[in-house]
């Protein structure tokens, strides 16, 4: 008995000696894969941060030579109004594209002019107090009619943009938009950006498309006119009321690219009118020079690229300033 009492107090020292190493492992290995997970997430804050700093800095950078463009642009513009007061047309030379071209090493810029001129312009729908225009509602509607749209949206865009609640026969105000999910109020103002026409209940993003190349948001000016030298052939033949000039876009693109100056004359469009009071009433909402053009500056930093779009607007007398008075990171 005293030889196993002997034996049982020699081995339980063992036992708690074996049992301290397995914790003391066990509390190493927590420390290591503790040390490990902090020097991770200090690891992965510093390289976030680091990408951080690149981004910014080649953010600002874009900017700078995105405004570099919107300089040169406003270069080649002045000269063209000094060389060309009274007409404003492509083979001027302003609408061509420009780059690639390397800037500074590593950075390529894109830069590309449209006369927004050449749209029809949303806001010269209706005035403020919601009173139409007769001549822009017929012309907008041929154009929705032209691009496969109904023709009731001319009421929700007038709704849109008057300050009035009350909803015209094809439109809608606060109380159709209040009881879409989510719920939402008309702007009751001027658009800035034709991306606003989603905005209409069920108009949709394939009418978007389909519309969007031929319409654009400018001030409510009656200044603002359609230069006929530069619009596509659905706007031109929307004020005509017939099909004509857009029946055959490369035509109108050849024979634009072989005319001397604008194309079509301003004999020329007034030809295509069957109404002679219709082409009367035209006649005060078109042109053939412009003031808004939007610059499309394309920056490409390493693998990182960068789009601004810049609206700019040019005097059209004096020394012809053209100054940015918008610029976003998206089309419309």
């Amino acid at each position: 008995m005293r030889r196993l009492s002997e034996r049982a107090r020699r081995q339980r020292p063992r036992h708690r000696r074996g049992a301290q190493r397995g914790i003391a492992l066990l509390v190493a290995i927590l420390l290591v894969a503790l040390c490990t997970v902090i020097a991770a997430a200090i690891a992965y804050e510093n390289a976030m941060s680091a990408r951080r700093g690149t981004a910014t800095y080649a953010f600002d950078e874009a900017l700078l030579v995105a405004q570099g463009a919107e300089a040169l642009a406003a270069y080649g513009l002045r000269t063209v109004y000094q060389n060309d007061k009274k007409y404003i047309y492509a083979a001027q030379g302003w609408a061509k594209p420009v780059g690639p071209i390397e800037v500074v090493p590593g950075v390529m810029l894109e830069a590309s002019l449209e006369d927004l001129q050449g749209r029809f312009n949303l806001n010269s729908l209706a005035d403020r107090e919601g009173n139409p225009d007769p001549v822009q509602v017929a012309a907008f509607s041929n154009l929705l009619q032209s691009v496969g749209l109904e023709t009731k949206w001319v009421g929700y865009v007038i709704d849109w943009i008057d300050w009035n609640g009350t909803p015209s026969p094809d439109g809608a105000e606060d109380t159709v938009y209040m009881g879409l999910t989510p719920p939402y109020r008309t702007a009751n103002r001027y658009i800035t950006s034709t991306s606003e026409l989603l905005a209409l209940p069920g108009f949709g993003r394939d009418r978007y498309l389909a519309l969007a190349p031929y319409v654009a948001a400018l001030p409510a000016d009656p200044n603002v006119k359609v230069n006929i030298c530069t619009a596509p052939g659905k706007v031109l033949d929307a004020y005509l009321g017939h099909p004509d000039f857009g029946s055959d876009p490369d035509s109108l693109a050849k024979n634009r690219a072989a005319a001397p100056g604008c194309f079509p004359t301003q004999a020329d469009y007034d030809a295509a009118f069957a109404d002679p009071q219709l082409k009367a009433k035209v006649d005060a909402k078109i042109a053939q020079a412009s003031s808004y053009f939007r610059l499309t500056s394309i920056i490409t930093i390493g693998s990182t690229e960068f789009t601004l779009y810049s609206l700019l607007y040019q005097e059209r007398g004096g020394d012809a300033k053209v100054r940015p008075i918008l610029r976003s990171f998206t089309p419309d």
